[in-house]
């Protein structure tokens, strides 16, 4: 039973005054007035509780307006766009047909009412999240590399490098598989363009880095080394440190899905044609709705602050092959060292101090070869034959 009912019942059963009903239930006497008077007009229909929806709306959205935020939704998901109330709403104000632009949040509700918003859970608060952004354009650049499938079929790979600050798609290359040399000449290609940034952060992809894996320096962190760029890579599992080209990903794969491509050298040029409207056009909600290359030109940009790259040491060891040879990866390559086939099988510890090798024997601690690698050659041909000298121990 409700209270409604309990009111009525308590002045028109009992008869008690509408004064000592309302004291005695802890109700305003207005309150009970209006009830018994609804009672009286209405009937039983009064204990139900009325809409307390206003009768009229003079500020609601005219009908052609909500009809052309429609429009605008679908046309932009055919394109493979953002459909936010945020974006629907730049588009707005740009339109010299809506004298005024409804605010965010009635699209919003328009959009929920025509059936276009799907409810979701309960996200994490943004608020919770310990977000990090470059003070400055090209303080540093995030890179990351995609999985995409073409529209016949056929796997295939997309580098993406983003300027952290301003959001600014440095580049997008699209291969069957993204090797080392793409990403060198990716990048080196970025900085004739935008110029050197102060940092690059990457996860710890093969192709990036090869300090997770004690191999050899990759070609990309020699190049940054060089240009005393400052190389940074993720926590392992933690994809959120490279969370704004994570993001790009997803924003690029929208558009790619609604613009297919049968080919790579297709899928390339669909690349290029996102990048340039990511980067001119599309306005970004983190940006204050201003472009990636509005933010990007808007601030001096950083340059490298001359970091240098420190020695990179290691120790490996290896088996003689049946050519005489073992093998040291550096700047992404397979280097071969040759040591002689009468060696074959012997077990040998291998001293690696950025160039300058030393090969021993396993068994015996005997100094088999030293040398400084040439970088510029895959077959590093013995020379000098080294013995089991004191100098050569040094």
């Amino acid at each position: 039973m409700s209270k409604a009912h309990l009111v009525i019942t308590a002045v028109t059963v009992e008869g008690r005054s509408k004064s000592e009903v309302a004291r005695d239930y802890d109700l305003s006497r207005q309150w009970v007035q209006q009830l018994c008077k609804r009672y009286e007009a209405d009937g039983d229909a009064a204990f139900v509780p009325h809409s307390r929806r206003p009768h009229h709306t003079p500020r609601a959205a005219p009908a052609d307006v909500e009809d052309r935020i429609v429009r605008l939704r679908k046309t932009l998901t055919k394109r493979g766009l953002d459909v936010g109330a945020d974006t629907i709403a730049t588009h707005l104000a740009t339109d010299p047909s809506i004298a005024h632009t409804p605010a965010v949040s009635t699209i919003w509700r328009i959009l929920k009412r025509r059936g276009f918003v799907t409810p979701q859970p309960h996200k994490r608060p943004r608020s919770s999240w310990k977000r990090f952004e470059a003070e400055l354009p090209n303080q540093c650049w995030q890179a990351d590399v995609t999985h995409w499938h073409l529209a016949h079929g056929g796997g295939v790979e997309i580098l993406n490098i983003l300027d952290d600050h301003s959001r600014l798609a440095i580049a997008s290359l699209a291969r069957r598989t993204i090797s080392g040399p793409d990403v060198t000449t990716t990048f080196t290609t970025a900085f004739a363009t935008y110029g050197p940034p102060a940092s690059v952060l990457t996860d710890n992809g093969a192709i990036f880095t090869g300090a997770p894996r004690r191999g050899g320096r990759t070609a990309l962190e020699i190049t940054l080394g060089t240009l005393g760029i400052n190389y940074l890579t993720s926590r392992p599992y933690h994809p959120q440190t490279c969370g704004k080209v994570e993001r790009f990903h997803q924003t690029q794969k929208k558009w790619l899905t609604a613009h297919p491509a049968a080919t790579l050298a297709e899928l390339q040029h669909r690349c290029d044609q996102f990048r340039v409207y990511y980067n001119q056009r599309r306005p970004h909600r983190a940006l204050d709705r201003h472009t990636p290359a509005q933010a990007y030109t808007h601030r001096p940009k950083a340059t490298p602050n001359g970091y240098v790259i420190p020695a990179h040491c290691r120790v490996r060891t290896d088996v003689i092959d049946a050519a005489g040879v073992i093998t040291i990866r550096y700047n992404s390559r397979l280097h071969h060292i040759g040591l002689g086939k009468r060696r074959t099988g012997t077990k040998v510890t291998v001293l690696i101090d950025d160039l300058d090798i030393r090969v021993l024997d396993r068994t015996t601690g005997t100094l088999i070869r030293k040398l400084v690698l040439d970088p510029t050659r895959d077959y590093q041909p013995r020379g000098v034959k080294c013995g089991n000298s004191p100098e050569n121990k040094q």
